[in-house]
């Protein structure tokens, strides 16, 4: 199953940007397709590849920090190819 997920991940501390950094390298390194955007990040893959990466990222992510906070959506489809119509 082929799954889409949007991630925004913000620390909260005066530090932020090379946590953010570091965290998008690793996805990037990952494999899988990666989509950024000023505002989130998107990850598209085969559900259990990316759930154990997001899993294993966002943990080693939030150790490396304070405070940390991060939103993240799932879709059930792999929606890597849209484009608006408008």
């Amino acid at each position: 199953m082929n799954i889409s997920v949007e991630l925004t991940f913000s620390p909260l501390q005066d530090d932020f940007e090379e946590h953010i950094i570091n965290f998008i390298k690793k996805l990037r390194a990952s494999g899988l397709t990666v989509l950024e955007n000023p505002l989130s990040t998107q990850v598209y893959g085969e559900y259990d590849e990316v759930m154990d990466l997001l899993k294993e990222d966002i943990k080693k992510a939030f150790e490396l920090m304070d405070k940390g906070l991060l939103y993240m959506k799932v879709v059930k489809s792999d929606r890597s190819d849209y484009e608006p119509h408008f």
